[in-house]
């Protein structure tokens, strides 16, 4: 067989085997017989669906507010359509993922899968999101630009995430490449190895990236690799289409309705604002400065009843945590308290962290006391963000303005979009405060929402996604990874 034939064949490979596969399920007849359905009869009779995932920003966590992740919005979703309750699984890497669901133990695997129909045992559902493989490498080497620049680096990639297709396609058009793989690392410990020496590149998907990439300075982007693979839940073959007919029927309803796209943009749509404010700056005042004031920010939060990430987040945006700052207009301090606001919280030195932070924080929950009580808490607390920064007489007009024009009062969305319109005489003429440089706030919370977001993640150091404290690469590290020899 001919070198150019086989590239061919390696390359289309993934595309005939799609169609193979979408070939097949639209032979499928839409009313099955009953015992096609026993799967799904089964999970309503015992009235919940058993799902396996991954523990990783991208798919599910342990949010401040609960269980978040984009794979489980989806997975939650399903249930409800389904009318049962959901049992989670995390546990597994994605070899287990799928080993769990291929025995039955777990009824679906939702675990940002790719979509490979030759794996035996199982199904897969419809394409749910596009996955784009790239290449990042350590800050200091040279760029990595094109496959060639893979040759001689050490790459890593995460076994059975689709980025070893991916590989295994250039490997026939570059025979001496190698690379190795591990099931037993998640994304963010790829791109540790990357930041830190282990490895000098990567292997992993654009939206991966972009979510990790503010936690791994030293990390750059280097180019996308080869063409897209499709993610899909992974369900067990042999006991009947019914679940994978209804799962894609459900996820047919949520891509028309639009649904399906509002959960991509809000999990992986995130303009980069840190990059403007100094998103590498900040992770190294992580580092070097928050440990000289994370007990003061602790203590007022158990005080005020914050979280003291979120107290933290508006230090950092009011000065970079320096408690000797001073601004032209005379605000001071580490949370920048103007004299009278320094004179109402009874605080006498502006310029004593301790003192400055307590006075912040009470401060801050004053005016969320104010605000009324039927505004949502995460509402509220944007709110009265922004009336921190530009005070609440003025926030009570943007509630005004956002009601005039036809929005909710009591909803953040509807208040940001009228803030700005505080610099128009338009409107502010017709409101009780007048003139405010009303686009401010909207930014100083946007600003604070990803510094918390952040600081959220350090803090959760015990799972998978940063650590807080950068290590030298284990002894055995190697012993992780199965190296993927040259094809020559």
């Amino acid at each position: 067989m001919s070198k150019a034939l086989l590239r061919h064949l390696y390359h289309y490979r993934r595309w005939y085997l799609l169609l193979l596969s979408a070939f097949v399920l639209a032979l499928v007849p839409s009313h099955q017989p009953s015992s096609q359905g026993r799967h799904l009869d089964d999970i309503r009779s015992r009235d919940f669906i058993a799902v396996f995932t991954r523990n990783t920003p991208t798919t599910y966590y342990e949010g401040r507010h609960g269980p978040t992740g984009f794979e489980y919005e989806l997975i939650r979703r399903f249930a409800s359509h389904l009318g049962v309750s959901l049992s989670m699984d995390a546990s597994r890497n994605i070899s287990g993922v799928l080993d769990a669901v291929r025995s039955g133990e777990g009824d679906l695997g939702a675990a940002a899968l790719p979509l490979d129909p030759t794996l035996p045992g199982l199904y897969f559902s419809r394409p749910i999101l596009e996955l784009q493989p790239m290449v990042v490498y350590r800050r200091g080497l040279p760029p990595l630009r094109e496959p060639a620049d893979l040759m001689g680096r050490n790459v890593g990639a995460i076994q059975g995430s689709g980025a070893g297709l991916i590989l295994r396609e250039l490997q026939a058009e570059l025979p001496e490449l190698s690379w190795k793989e591990t099931p037993d690392l998640e994304v963010a410990d790829l791109l540790q190895r990357v930041e830190n020496g282990t490895l000098d590149a990567a292997v992993l998907y654009a939206h991966q990236f972009k979510l990790n990439r503010l936690f791994f300075p030293g990390v750059e982007n280097g180019f996308e690799l080869g063409e897209p693979l499709s993610m899909a839940w992974a369900l067990p073959s042999g006991q009947g289409l019914g679940l994978l007919e209804e799962a894609n029927r459900f996820l047919d309803g949520l891509r028309l309705e639009g649904v399906l796209d509002d959960l991509v943009q809000r999990y992986f749509g995130h303009d980069d604002y840190l990059e403007y404010v100094g998103a590498r700056i900040f992770i190294d005042h992580i580092h070097e400065k928050l440990p000289n004031y994370t007990d003061l920010f602790r203590r007022a939060a158990r005080d005020t009843g914050f979280d003291w990430k979120l107290l933290a987040a508006v230090g950092y945006q009011e000065s970079h945590w320096n408690p000797q700052a001073t601004s032209p207009t005379g605000v001071r301090g580490l949370m920048m308290l103007t004299n009278a606001t320094a004179g109402e919280m009874d605080i006498g030195d502006r310029l004593d962290p301790a003192q400055s932070i307590d006075g912040g924080a009470r401060y801050l929950r004053q005016i969320m006391d104010r605000l009324p009580e039927d505004i949502d808490d995460v509402d509220r607390q944007w709110m009265a963000l922004a009336a921190y920064n530009v005070g609440l007489g003025h926030l009570y007009d943007a509630q005004k303005i956002a009601e005039m024009r036809g929005g909710d009062p009591h909803v953040w969305a509807d208040v940001r979009e009228a803030l700005p319109l505080l610099q128009n005489r338009e409107w502010f003429s017709q409101v009780r405060h007048g003139y405010a440089r009303g686009g401010e706030p909207v930014i100083y919370v946007r600003n604070i929402r990803r510094y918390y977001e952040i600081l959220d993640y350090v803090d959760r150091s015990q799972q998978q996604f940063f650590q807080l404290n950068q290590r030298q690469p284990d002894a055995d590290d190697d012993s992780l990874f199965n190296t993927v020899p040259p094809a020559i």
